[in-house]
């Protein structure tokens, strides 16, 4: 299935719809020479960031200048010039005791917000929707949206796979087609913007475990093959967010990327629509269309 679909036409989108800038809109991939963690727009990703530079990076700081000025106070003051004489002692209850408790408080008090953390993201809240993602054998993924209707035998009438768009598989071709180079998709996963979306993960049973993430949205979960893993984010604002697969999966694992566009409640409602009356693909050409002519009318 491959969809024509352009990054600099949904940019446009949702810099003059969304009420957002095209910088802030293409966010959802780390760029070249970027230090730090992606932008967070989830809650998930938000604790992560205050967990990482709020808490972490402060305690490592202080422990690594604390270690600094320690070496050199030693240097200074016990090298062979200003100590011809060295000493010979053996033990010293007190710093014993000090290098035994103080890494403890340490582990303490880094633990008690990572436990909250890792609750926030293990305790699904109730769901606005669900989407299922299975990972292929082809080193793709299909996706399917049980709450848009089902088949009398079960499955899904909104359903999709997603693999590698082809202008995003040359680095040179990806720079021409203003595309992220091995992370654009020939067939994105829409969800509104600020509703939770509970997603259902696993493998084609004859396949083997893959990983779905969406770094921005502070979430990895495991697609294993015969087990179904669940997960959850709340985007906090629209854009195009992208991820890999995060297994060594196999040979084409570097071409196994994730596209997630996050739309206004009412574009996801009319793709949705779309999608249970003319299928997928039609849907995907639908909004695709819709979002470069908006695009087009918000430049002039």
């Amino acid at each position: 299935m491959k969809f024509r679909s352009t990054l600099t036409a949904l940019l446009g989108l949702f810099a003059g719809a969304a009420g957002i800038s095209e910088a802030q809109a293409i966010e959802g991939y780390a760029k070249p020479w970027q230090m730090g963690l992606q932008e967070a727009v989830s809650p998930s990703m938000e604790g992560i960031h205050w967990f990482h530079n709020g808490l972490l990076l402060p305690i490592i700081t202080v422990i690594t200048l604390f270690v600094l000025a320690l070496m050199i106070y030693v240097m200074v003051k016990f090298n062979a010039r200003a100590n011809p004489v060295p000493s010979r002692t053996t033990h010293n209850t007190t710093v014993e005791v000090l290098w035994t408790v103080i890494p403890i408080l340490i582990l303490v008090v880094i633990a008690i917000p990572s436990f909250r953390l890792l609750y926030l993201q293990r305790d699904i809240p109730a769901a606005d929707m669900t989407i299922k993602a299975i990972g292929n054998p082809g080193w793709n993924w299909t996706y399917e949206y049980p709450d848009l209707g089902l088949n009398d035998d079960g499955s899904a009438k909104v359903s999709f796979t997603a693999s590698l768009d082809e202008n995003a598989r040359d680095i040179e071709t990806a720079r021409a087609a203003n595309v992220p180079y091995l992370l654009k998709t020939d067939a994105p996963v829409y969800v509104p913007v600020n509703k939770t979306v509970k997603m259902i993960i696993t493998s084609d049973p004859d396949g083997i475990i893959h990983a779905w993430t969406i770094p921005s949205f502070g979430m990895k979960i495991d697609a294993i093959p015969g087990r179904l893993n669940e997960d959850w984010f709340k985007a906090s604002r629209t854009g195009v967010f992208f991820g890999q697969c995060s297994e060594l999966c196999g040979k084409d694992h570097a071409y196994m990327p994730i596209e997630v566009i996050v739309l206004e409640q009412a574009d996801y409602d009319a793709w949705a629509q779309k999608a249970q009356t003319a299928g997928a693909e039609e849907a995907h050409k639908f909004m695709t269309a819709k979002l470069e002519a908006r695009a087009q009318l918000a430049q002039k």
